[in-house]
């Protein structure tokens, strides 16, 4: 009994509950998840991956469908794709919004709100309607189209729908205040007495800005990054609506494979490889970023 209480006292309860958190919302998902992979498909349900033969259980794995992923030049082509636009997506984010997140966090300080509501208000509006509506600035008699065909800017209209293009902009556009918001949260807690004895000093205002501000928003450029990178390679409804056969990411194969091709194995399995793919290289990144910092 004594034990049990000392187990939810103090620092144990505050610890306990976000990895009780965890464990209910995405250990225990993922592992059902990988559980699915493992199995066969069959009429109108998943095999059981234990089977009791002479009162003895017996456990079969099938790696089938991720032998296909890794054989299939369609699913490796689909995951490079994938983090291929993610990555570009990311950087794209990050060149635009350092600056603003920069230019926020010195604004005067009965700007800011405003400048922060102006980050937040697409929010407010569905996520799906605002990708719709840059379905209808980009298609070829949409208003940009339009509006340089009567300054007699171009002669014909643009293709700038259902391609990398139209991808690549619908997905800045979305993901670019979780880059923002990361960025101006570190910049904002910046000490700007280093920048004033680097002025004394004699330094530059760049290099001061390359040497002291950048290396210090370090924390802010990967939590912003991580924030777009993780959903934008996932990513379903944006290459669904803006782009194009050439654009193939790997949620629109997740999709074709849980409902239109019912196969809840392979598509089990995909999800996986796709989560591996982001989880290893984060786990990489944070055990040499813990040994930077020991040393």
């Amino acid at each position: 009994m004594n034990m049990l209480k000392n187990l939810f006292q103090g620092n144990k309860l505050v610890i306990g509950i976000p990895y009780g958190w965890f464990l209910l919302l995405v250990a225990i998902p993922l592992l059902i998840v990988m559980k699915i992979s493992l199995s066969e498909m069959e009429a109108t349900s998943v095999s059981n991956m234990i089977s009791w033969t002479n009162g003895l259980p017996t456990l079969k794995l099938n790696f089938a469908n991720y032998q296909f992923i890794f054989s299939d030049a369609l699913y490796v082509k689909t995951y490079i794709s994938s983090i291929k636009y993610a990555l570009i997506t990311t950087l794209i984010c990050l060149a635009i919004g350092y600056p603003f997140a920069y230019f926020m966090a010195r604004a005067p300080k009965h700007v800011q709100p405003t400048l922060l509501m102006l980050i937040m208000l697409p929010f407010w509006t569905s996520f799906l309607l605002r990708i719709y509506a840059w379905k209808t600035l980009l298609v070829s008699n949409g208003v940009i189209n339009n509006v340089l065909m009567s300054l007699h800017v171009i002669n014909a209209p643009l293709e700038m729908m259902n391609n990398s293009f139209s991808l690549t902009i619908g997905m800045v556009y979305s993901y670019l205040p979780f880059m923002i918001l990361p960025l101006y949260a570190n910049l904002s807690k910046l000490d700007l007495r280093y920048l004033e004895a680097a002025a004394d000093l004699g330094t530059s205002p760049f290099k001061a800005f390359w040497l002291i501000t950048v290396p210090l928003s370090k924390a802010g450029i990967i939590a912003g990054s991580m924030l777009v990178f993780i959903p934008a390679v996932g990513e379903f409804v944006i290459p669904e609506l803006l782009g194009g056969p050439d654009t193939l990411m790997i949620g629109r194969v997740l999709w074709d494979e849980f409902f239109s091709n019912n196969d809840w194995p392979m598509a089990a399995a995909v999800a996986v490889v796709m989560i591996a793919l982001i989880l290893v290289p984060m786990a990489i990144l944070n055990k040499a970023e813990a040994k930077l910092e020991e040393a």
